[in-house]
């Protein structure tokens, strides 16, 4: 790129100098006229423009709620018949994260030059997916961005709403069984040496617990170099592993087939799956663009390869409920429910209610997970201390005097 310092006349004959960087001559004069300026002089300069100040403050990673609150602000504002470059300024002037702040005064400029907005946010795919670029692209085709904004704010509310519920069922029984070790090592590190000192200058036969619980300490206390090395050693071969091709599909099949946890995983992607069907073919996105879409949403191999199987058979000539049917992954409800869609011709209203219907499902069954794990947490704690405490305390119960 160029610099150039340029002379301008606006409208009403006043004098306008500035800088500006270009391929060439002509693309400033052509920027100049857009703006409503008429040229008087072009010229070539070593003119360097000012680096900008970066804001203080930390860059947080982009959030789906955050990006829920950028559609709603645009699609009110589109509504009100304010310019999305006008809108796209204002919303970024207000955001709190940085990094999603500097990359809509990004596409701000992108859009200023000429580009659309869907091409703009598209050259950002961490931040908007292939569904924000397709919505966008719709809506800037068909005239109607507003509405094109208000179901990709749906949208991210609602994939907000289910990940934190998926996530709450995972983090609890993670937390307590973190908990656990916690006290285990406390245990071992800190109450078990002193009972063991207590027993050496007590001296006696131990009760039978007793000793096989000491056993069992000694076998840890000698070995915990080694035990640490393997877990070491086993966590970092297992990330290597989940990173090959044939590793990840291992682990994606075993998350699936996890009891409990493998159904809320499961349920948690027909859901989002029905309802990203739904708000794309609202928007008028083809059904081949969609699974090209929804193949990207999940990690899992299982998950993505049931997708591409089913995009592949539609392509091959099946219908949609029929292709679904054959990767064997689709609960058959779904399968009917499309099929419905499909002879009624009202796919994306049928399909919004699968959604709901698995979002409900999926309610329900965190409710009995967690109805099921937290009392099974509390007897796996009170077992582990009560295994500690009759090893410890049965040789002082069994105590008596001598010749008693």
């Amino acid at each position: 790129m160029k610099s150039f310092k340029y002379t301008a006349r606006d409208s009403s004959g006043r004098k306008k100098e500035g800088h500006t960087q270009a391929p060439s001559s002509n693309d400033v004069i052509n920027w100049l006229r857009e703006q409503g300026y008429t040229p008087i002089s072009i010229k070539e300069s070593a003119y360097k423009a000012p680096k900008q100040k970066k804001p203080k403050g930390r860059k947080k990673r982009i959030k789906s709620a955050e990006l829920a609150a950028l559609c709603w602000q645009l699609n009110t504002m589109t509504e009100g018949g304010i310019a999305i470059t006008a809108a796209l300024h204002a919303i970024s002037e207000d955001i709190e994260n940085l990094a999603l702040q500097e990359i809509l005064k990004e596409v701000v400029e992108k859009v200023e030059r000429g580009q659309t907005l869907s091409d703009s946010i598209g050259e950002y795919p961490k931040v908007f997916n292939q569904l924000s670029c397709a919505m966008i692209l719709a809506g800037e085709t068909s005239g109607n961005l507003p509405d094109a904004l208000r179901r990709l704010a749906e949208y991210f509310d609602n994939r907000d709403k289910l990940a934190k519920k998926v996530k709450g069922a995972m983090a609890y029984p993670i937390f307590v069984f973190g908990f656990i070790i916690l006290i285990v090592v406390f245990i071992m590190a800190f109450v078990v040496p002193r009972f063991r000192e207590m027993f050496d200058q007590i001296g006696g036969e131990l009760p039978a617990f007793t000793v096989a619980f000491m056993n069992f300490y000694d076998v840890l206390k000698n070995n915990v170099l080694y035990i640490i090395g393997f877990t070491v050693v086993l966590v970092i071969s297992t990330v290597f592993t989940s990173r090959t091709k044939k590793g990840h599909y291992f682990f994606s099949r075993l998350a699936l087939t996890l009891p409990l946890m493998g159904k809320i995983i499961s349920q948690a992607f027909v859901a989002t799956f029905c309802n990203t069907m739904a708000t794309l073919l609202s928007a008028g996105v083809s059904v081949l663009e969609v699974f090209d879409i929804v193949s990207t949403m999940s990690s899992n191999d299982v998950i993505s390869a049931a997708v591409s199987e089913t995009r592949q058979q539609i392509v091959g000539g099946s219908s949609l409920s029929t292709s679904m049917s054959q990767t064997g992954f689709f609960p058959n409800m779904v399968v009917k429910m499309m099929q419905v869609g499909e002879e009624s011709g009202s796919l994306p209203k049928v399909l919004e209610r699968t959604a709901m219907y698995y979002e409900r499902k999926v309610d329900a069954t965190i409710t009995a997970v967690m109805g099921l794990l937290e009392p099974l947490m509390i007897v796996v704690v009170g077992a582990v201390v009560l295994v500690v405490v009759l090893a410890l305390y049965l040789p002082i119960f069994s105590m008596s005097p001598e010749g008693a």
